[in-house]
């Protein structure tokens, strides 16, 4: 009895000095307390936006979330501007997304106000790969059809689907990324990564396509396995390769690695100035060689300069610093529009010219030899890196610039070198003056293209480019 009249005192005394304080908490705990119960309605109001619920896709993966008393909000519209940004307007408020439909938060009304372009302006260079022409009726999911309001496709894969109002599915928006065989009612993680992978394909379509002459030679191209540009050629020309899977090419003894460009693969084959006539198979394709006759020159020159062709030592050196310069190259096509002359001259030597200097057999002239006036500016034949800028012992003051992906030009016997190695270039830029340094007879360029260490036949280059050595497509 003792214990319990101590006891008693002591609780009493405890609630009458706790008494302020625990009101106080209240006042501040219920703020609080309200905070939470409100997000808790914000998230179940808003989970049934786009992207929120569970996934569910055509052939039975996935698995059904229950379907709340939220997701029976109404969708009246909704339209995806690209690949990442879009709206959706329900009938109690706006949501949009900025990362492919993965998250939808509140919007302002003015959001759904936007101009509602059909979302394919990044196709538009492709259009064979745009999906603006695709509008399916309905959709299935797990062996149930649902009747389609509205559809966009970004793409021949990508594409969002709205649902009649009232149909008993998950959601009222649905997305695909397999050109509509499978249905999701949520931008999962995977799909989101397919999703920034098609739009990376479309992407490096676009920029591919803005090489070749016309949008249908660019399909014609991209849809083949195997692409020859051009598919008949002569000996000392050269032939790009497109391939649609990555890989080597052997061609005449050597192994020629495949490089990724675009949406495709592609390799520089160089042809031999003695190949003979035939057809060549390459891949699934077929290269024809046509038979080409070269004409013969002969010079005459000072035993001086005759003697210059002796001193290897000096040529040998050269020569490293040329192949050290020529082994590297940008893995992409410099060249975007077309090559030029660099040099306003007369044509004194043509491609392929078997020599004879002083009444004994020199070479096979791989370049073109473009007479000038001293001092006469050298333009570059179009973008790309200066590779080197040196004076050389037999082709005088000499530039070499890198197009990519293997593809150089070289200019010999110049007066002055205005470039350096490592300087980057554009067509049209003045790089160096006429001169008639190293071997040579008179002011004139020596001007000549270089695949893969193979000097090729330049005149093919000028006013185009490789990706228009293209077959026409058919019907243009």
């Amino acid at each position: 009895m003792e214990l319990q009249r101590m006891a008693y005192p002591k609780r009493s005394a405890v609630k009458g000095a706790g008494s302020p304080k625990m009101s106080l908490a209240k006042l501040l705990v219920f703020p609080v307390l309200l905070s939470i119960a409100a997000a808790i309605l914000w998230f179940v109001y808003y989970s049934n936006a786009p992207g929120i619920t569970s996934a569910i896709t055509g052939n039975g993966a996935g698995v059904t979330a229950p379907i709340t008393a939220a997701s029976k909000r109404e969708l009246l519209d909704f339209h995806m501007a690209n690949f990442n940004q879009g709206w959706a307007r329900y009938s109690d408020g706006v949501v949009a997304t900025e990362d492919g439909g993965v998250t939808w938060l509140p919007a302002p009304a003015e959001a759904a106000s936007v101009p509602q372009a059909n979302g394919d302006e990044e196709t538009a260079a492709v259009s064979w790969l745009s999906g603006k022409d695709l509008s399916p009726p309905s959709i299935q999911v797990q062996a149930q059809e649902y009747a389609v309001h509205k559809s966009q496709f970004l793409s021949r894969n990508v594409g969002w689907a709205m649902l009649v109002s009232g149909t008993a599915a998950e959601a009222p928006l649905w997305v695909t990324v397999d050109g509509g065989t499978n249905w999701s009612s949520k931008v999962t993680a995977d799909i989101a990564v397919q999703i920034q992978a098609e739009h990376g394909q479309i992407l490096a379509a676009v920029k591919e396509t803005s090489f070749y002459a016309e949008q249908a030679a660019a399909q014609k191209a991209m849809e083949a396995s195997w692409t020859l540009m051009p598919d008949t050629a002569s000996p000392g020309d050269v032939v790009l390769v497109r391939h649609q899977q990555p890989g080597e090419v052997e061609w005449e003894g050597k192994t020629y690695t495949l490089e990724p460009f675009g949406t495709g693969y592609f390799t520089y084959l160089p042809i031999s100035i003695g190949l003979k006539a035939g057809s060549y198979p390459i891949g699934d394709t077929v290269l024809t060689i046509t038979a080409k006759k070269f004409q013969t020159q002969y010079l005459q020159v000072t035993k001086q300069m005759e003697s210059m062709k002796q001193d290897t030592s000096r040529i040998q050196a050269d020569q490293k610093k040329i192949d050290l310069a020529r082994s590297q190259s940008q893995a992409e096509f410099l060249g975007v529009s077309n090559y030029i002359i660099p040099v306003e001259g007369r044509l004194t030597t043509p491609y392929g010219y078997t020599r004879y200097v002083n009444g004994k057999f020199d070479s096979s002239h791989r370049a073109l030899d473009l007479a000038a006036k001293e001092g006469t500016p050298i333009k570059a034949t179009n973008d790309g890196i200066v590779a080197l800028s040196d004076m050389l012992y037999l082709t005088g003051n000499s530039i070499y610039i890198d197009h990519g992906m293997g593809l150089f030009s070289q200019y010999a016997h110049m007066s002055e070198l205005l470039v350096s190695a490592g300087d980057y270039v554009k067509q049209g830029d003045i790089i160096g003056l006429v001169g008639t340094t190293g071997f040579s007879t008179g002011p004139h360029l020596h001007f000549t293209f270089w695949a893969h260490n193979v000097p090729v036949n330049p005149n093919l280059f000028f006013d185009t480019t490789p990706f228009q050595w293209t077959t026409p497509a058919e019907g243009q």
